[in-house]
């Protein structure tokens, strides 16, 4: 197969795959972290006889921006969690519908998150998370972003879908 008959990705294509990868290396950095700082929590508390409080605050701080950058590559990819068994044992046009009704919901859920996510991170900015003294609005942040990517992923497909080529 020569590099002829490999088709070009567009430029929005190859802007979804870089975000996809920064994402999913910004998601194995903070699976990495907080590794490392459950590691700090057991020495503390078992050699250091001196629990650190922190640990908690910042891994639920991390697992929030994983499982939303984690969820919005998944829809990126189509790796998503779906039930697809009807959507396989279908005719081709049925599927069409379902793949089309499948792009819509993701769109507008990912408009939804970005709508809503920016009003959560705007009301929670004022109030500190307890024991690190950032924003609260760091936990609502990655819903916004997450659901912009989301939208965006969709918008693709959405191209790819109305072009009828794979991807």
């Amino acid at each position: 197969m020569s590099t002829e008959d490999v088709p070009k990705k567009s430029l929005f294509d190859r802007f979804l795959d870089q975000i996809s990868k920064i994402s999913m290396i910004f998601c194995g950095i903070a699976l990495v972290v907080m590794t490392g700082i459950f590691g700090w929590l057991v020495f503390g508390r078992y050699v250091l006889n001196s629990t650190p409080t922190w640990v908690e605050q910042v891994s639920l701080l991390l697992v929030v921006y994983i499982g939303f950058f984690g969820a919005a590559v998944g829809v990126h990819r189509k790796t998503h969690l779906g039930v697809a068994v009807f959507r396989e044992m279908s005719p081709e046009p049925v599927r069409r519908i379902f793949d089309f009704l499948s792009y819509s919901f993701l769109t507008a859920f990912g408009l939804i998150m970005v709508i809503y996510g920016y009003k959560l991170t705007v009301f929670k900015w004022d109030t500190a998370i307890p024991l690190l003294g950032v924003s609260e609005g760091w936990r609502a942040l990655p819903i916004m972003l997450s659901g912009v990517f989301v939208f965006l992923a969709s918008i693709g497909h959405f191209i790819h879908f109305f072009k009828r080529t794979n991807r």
